[in-house]
């Protein structure tokens, strides 16, 4: 047997998700961040489905796609489903997905004692596998999030160095291409702060994100400020089929500030002659898997 598959922390990082048709499917990877975090400040990763319930539902309607599925029922596939990987347990038998139960046994979750012993026997290495679970189901925007919401010290984990494991390789020059072709400006705000002869406060942001098969090409891509890359990965804001911008109907503010996002909303994108407007495909996919309920009315 191949010695990588009899790591447990390489079970642990090569879990099997239900993709499909570029399906976001980030259940399990929470639970296990939230399963690590845990372990690492308590010395045990155990997690009862009375916490569960509430905790993984928060963090699949703050990072999840968009989703009609109830918010037990969401907290029960990766609670239930992560046992099938051979890297979690719990302590009362319990069907798969089925809410009702687990309301009624109460079980506690929590890794195999192989993975709990691998992760406190390497503290940086337990580190590193949180650091590669994010920023392979999430995209460098939103890395720092999922860390400090499921309980880590963002910078501590991000300190760490090394690529992320996987057969694909991000496009060195990808991002520079990108902040040129759109006229070193934002695509939603206009923004083009330059600090020197540099741009500054602008981000290549992917339509389709890379962790979910969106490549480095021209159609992939937008100019974006920090905050609205920002917004545009969270599901805040997205794009409509003729390039406009949308404003979720879930995105609220107090604040002049903030309620300049709503000013967005039907704005089309400003983009230089000869930029290849963002592909159909993409931000069809974008709609799908990101942007958060309907958006205002243009």
């Amino acid at each position: 047997m191949d010695a990588r598959r009899e790591d447990p922390l390489e079970r642990l990082l090569s879990l099997r998700l239900h993709q499909q048709d570029g399906r976001r499917s980030p259940h399990k990877p929470l639970l296990a961040l939230l399963a690590v975090s845990r372990l690492l400040q308590t010395g045990a990763s155990a997690l009862p489905w009375s916490e569960a319930e509430d905790r993984l539902a928060s963090l699949l309607e703050d990072f999840g796609p968009p989703s009609k599925t109830g918010r037990a029922q969401s907290a029960a596939y990766p609670f239930t489903r992560l046992r099938s990987d051979g890297v979690w347990e719990l302590d009362a038998e319990v069907p798969m997905d089925n809410v009702g139960p687990l309301r009624a046994h109460q079980p506690t979750g929590r890794f195999t004692s192989s993975v709990e012993a691998a992760l406190l026997s390497d503290p940086e290495r337990a580190l590193d596998t949180a650091r590669i679970l994010a920023s392979s189901h999430f995209p460098e925007s939103l890395v720092p999030d999922v860390l400090l919401a499921t309980g880590f010290d963002t910078e501590l984990v991000l300190r760490g160095e090394g690529p992320v494991a996987g057969p694909r390789r991000r496009s060195a020059a990808w991002s520079t291409w990108i902040i040129e072709a759109w006229d070193r400006q934002c695509a939603f705000c206009g923004f083009d702060g330059q600090l020197g002869s540099g741009a500054v406060g602008l981000e290549a942001a992917h339509v389709r994100w890379f962790s979910y098969g969106g490549p480095d090409d021209a159609d992939n891509g937008l100019a974006l400020c920090s905050l609205h890359h920002k917004l545009f990965d969270r599901g805040v804001l997205g794009l409509d089929a003729n390039l406009r911008v949308l404003v979720s109907g879930r995105y609220t503010a107090r604040t002049e500030a903030g309620k300049a996002v709503y000013a967005l909303n039907g704005r089309a994108v400003s983009r230089r002659p000869g930029t290849p407007a963002p592909a159909l495909e993409h931000v069809s996919w974008h709609s799908a898997q990101v942007f958060k309920g309907e958006p205002l009315p243009l």
